[in-house]
């Protein structure tokens, strides 16, 4: 996975990221139904081109590329993959 969203986008779910990615990969959108009931976004890793425009954007620091992202939230990484196995 290029970019990982870890805890501190719980509660938080900025949209910052979101419009400035190239490629859509940042997920669910403030216009989509689950938006309200997720609890934090995620960045799809089969779309993600690894462009990093979101890492800086996020206000939260949130965002991670995944060699970088601390150990104690390494579970975020199955957490993404496993949103967009439910779609």
């Amino acid at each position: 996975m290029p970019h990982i969203i870890a805890q501190p986008c719980i509660g938080t779910k900025d949209t910052s990221c979101v419009e400035v990615c190239p490629v859509d990969c940042i997920h669910p959108t403030s216009q989509e139904p689950d938006f309200a009931t997720a609890e934090q976004l995620f960045i799809d890793p089969d779309t993600c081109i690894d462009c990093g425009l979101c890492v800086d954007e996020c206000p939260v620091k949130a965002i991670f590329p995944q060699e970088d992202l601390p150990e104690k939230w390494n579970n975020y990484v199955e957490l993404n993959l496993d949103y967009y196995k439910s779609k």
